[in-house]
């Protein structure tokens, strides 16, 4: 794949090495209670009690609101390539937008480098969680040891595998800006755990039928793809379905449980997207019967 050496996105926040306060805060909270657990063992008074709690908040409510002590980040390949990749998202989807959308522009998301943990607006994540897209906050996450992983336990090397996990995830922001994730969410709420599994699966397809577009017009744009890459993406898509990842980890497959489609779905739709390059068709996941995806 062609990436070296060209324009990087300013959207991007390295917060490798960084301290942020969300386990200052966390480890602030069972402290107290700790402290009152001991303070009632061995008989303080009321008032006492009272006081060190009134204290001990009170430097928890610092450290929750203090700012996250800022590290250097890392300068390296995995940042270039990430940078690199989100800016062509954001041209391509500009672009796509304007022509495509009508009446809605593309705002980019911001995304955020991390290692090991994170807190984002949708609470605190850990890498083995792997890269996922926040609507709180409308920003994306990724440690890029997730591309170690990605080569290694999944079986699916190559900087186009990395390319295509990186714009399913932005597709998840393109879902959020013109309404479909709002599908999912109404389903959600009805505590209908088979419908809402249903209404994921078709909300991860069309991620990675968005990313088949993004690929689609990024490769007539800047002539990204090398022989191989289309391989590494599809290989990509078909090794982390449902299926795939149940059978490695259980030794069988549930259907029910389904969150992201099946290695045969997540290629067919990736695919879609690649021969398309029409943002509108991917309408078509939301029309479908189920059986038919």
């Amino acid at each position: 794949m062609k990436w070296e050496g060209r324009e990087q996105s300013s959207n991007v926040e390295d917060r490798r090495g960084m301290r942020g306060p969300a386990v200052a805060a966390g480890g602030g909270g069972l402290l107290l209670v700790v402290i009152m657990i001991a303070m009632k063992m061995f008989g303080a008074t009321d008032d006492q009690q009272r006081l060190v709690a009134k204290v001990a908040k009170g430097i928890q409510g610092q450290a929750a609101s203090a700012p996250a002590t800022p590290g250097k980040g890392v300068d390296d390949k995995n940042r270039e390539f990430i940078a690199v990749i989100l800016r062509d998202t954001e041209t391509i989807w500009t672009a796509l937008f304007k022509e495509q959308v009508p009446g809605t522009s593309y705002t980019p998301p911001k995304l955020v480098i991390f290692s090991d943990s994170v807190a984002s607006g949708c609470g605190n994540a850990s890498a083995a969680m792997g890269p996922f897209y926040c609507p709180a906050d409308e920003k994306v996450y990724i440690d890029p040891m997730f591309f170690d992983e990605l080569a290694t336990r999944h079986k699916a090397k190559g900087d186009f595998a990395q390319a295509y996990v990186l714009a399913h995830e932005v597709a998840h922001h393109v879902q959020n800006l013109t309404g479909f994730s709002d599908v999912v969410n109404e389903a959600r709420a009805k505590r209908d755990e088979q419908l809402s599994n249903q209404m994921s699966v078709r909300l991860e397809l069309q991620a990675d039928y968005l990313a088949g577009v993004w690929a689609h017009h990024a490769h007539k744009a800047y002539d990204i793809l090398e022989d191989g890459d289309l391989e590494e993406g599809i290989n990509a898509a078909n090794q982390i379905g449902d299926d795939t990842l149940q059978k490695e980890a259980m030794g069988h497959v549930v259907p029910e449980r389904f969150t992201h489609g099946r290695s045969d779905q997540r290629v067919k739709w990736f695919k879609k997207g690649l021969l398309s390059g029409r943002f509108k068709d991917c309408e078509e996941l939301f029309k479908l019967a189920y059986e038919k995806l």
